[in-house]
């Protein structure tokens, strides 16, 4: 049998090379066991002689890589070192489509499943298309999570919305109060797909967990905002739409930009990347560790920043990371919608994860991003 070649890394991970086949060198994790003998070492290197185990790089399939939050977990993967990514744009593959999604498993057979792939809009998206809204996502999540299934798919990350919570839910919102009051209207039918998402999950960890090793996990992220985000007059969420209209007043130099409301409810905002984070931090917790935080049939883990504040000191931090020099008014006539919405993330926290990016400078970070991709 063929030597090993070893150099050892800070990380632990270490650098292989077969002495018979000099040209094929790859990175893999290595494990030693305590019977490993080393010798011959020198100038870094060592040869090693005993039981190891090489264990490759995870296929690991994005889905929704093209939108916010995917391209911001393949952005985290890429970083940590993960190369054996496997994406497909929508028009490759529909995932809505149960026989084209069930070839691509067949196919690709990943290890791993990160299902950030979802139709998602404002108020005003959510009003108008509420049939697609629950369909799409209905359809998306049923055969991405039973086709990972299919093809032996242990590990899988689905991430939800807070949404999913009461209208009324006490706040902050705990994982706890899934299920226990009426939603918020408007947007209903995306948080009935997303609730049956995580119980798609819940299920198949009950039925196939021990039998399969099934390992489904489900973060609900608060409102996330960044690079990549969609800034479509209408069907876009508070600050994106709030950059849009704070860099058109600038550049027209409109003294007054007008939001609507009191500016007094309260929202929490968190940074794409640490959701991206956050959501490869839950995928590769042990699974004692995760179950410790989680019950089998409340297994949720929520993704906030840790504190809100008022829309309109939101509005002024926007301003002032546009450049905007005019005046801010508020149209009290116009609805306020809840008074506040924040999410209790003290799960996450005890499982070793906080957020880093504050929000002026994921204020800074979105605005470069709108300017380079959505100005002319």
């Amino acid at each position: 049998m063929a030597a090993l070649q070893i150099r050892a890394i800070p990380t632990g991970r270490v650098a292989v090379k077969l002495e018979s086949k000099p040209n094929q060198i790859k990175r893999y994790l290595l494990t030693v066991y305590e019977s490993l003998n080393f010798i011959n070492a020198e100038s870094g290197y060592c040869y090693a002689r005993g039981i190891i185990i090489l264990t490759r790089q995870p296929k690991i399939y994005i889905a929704g890589h093209r939108g916010m939050v995917g391209a911001a977990i393949v952005r985290t993967l890429q970083q940590q070192g993960q190369t054996n990514l496997v994406t497909r744009t929508h028009a490759e593959l529909d995932l809505t489509n149960q026989v084209a999604v069930q070839a691509f498993f067949e196919a690709e057979k990943p290890d791993q499943v990160y299902l950030a792939a979802a139709k998602v809009g404002g108020i005003h998206a959510n009003n108008t298309y509420p049939a697609e809204f629950i369909y799409q996502n209905l359809m998306v999540q049923a055969n991405v999570i039973h086709q990972a299934w299919r093809v032996g798919v242990q590990k899988l990350l689905f991430l939800g919305s807070s949404c999913i919570y009461p209208k009324l839910a006490p706040q902050p919102m705990t994982e706890d109060a899934l299920l226990t009051g009426t939603l918020e209207p408007t947007n209903e039918p995306y948080a009935v797909a997303k609730i049956a998402g995580i119980k798609l999950c819940e299920s198949y960890n009950r039925q196939y967990g021990q039998s399969h090793g099934v390992d489904y996990r489900s973060v609900m992220p608060t409102n996330l905002y960044g690079p990549g985000d969609n800034y479509h007059p209408e069907n876009s969420h508070v600050i994106p739409a709030l950059i849009r209209r704070f860099h058109e007043a600038k550049v027209s130099h409109a003294p007054t930009v007008t939001i609507w409301g009191s500016g007094t409810p309260r929202r929490e905002f968190l940074f794409v990347d640490d959701m991206a984070a956050a959501s490869v931090h839950v995928m590769n917790l042990p699974l004692a560790t995760y179950g410790a935080q989680t019950k089998p049939m409340q297994s949720l883990i929520n993704v906030g920043f840790g504190s809100d504040l008022t829309i309109a000191e939101l509005a002024q931090s926007v301003s002032d990371a546009v450049g905007y020099g005019g005046k801010i008014v508020f149209d009290a006539s116009k609805p306020d919608g809840t008074p506040r919405k924040l999410m209790d993330s003290h799960r996450l926290n005890a499982l070793g994860w906080q957020a880093k990016v504050n929000l002026a400078d994921g204020l800074r970070m979105a605005y470069h991003d709108f300017v380079q991709h959505h100005t002319n």
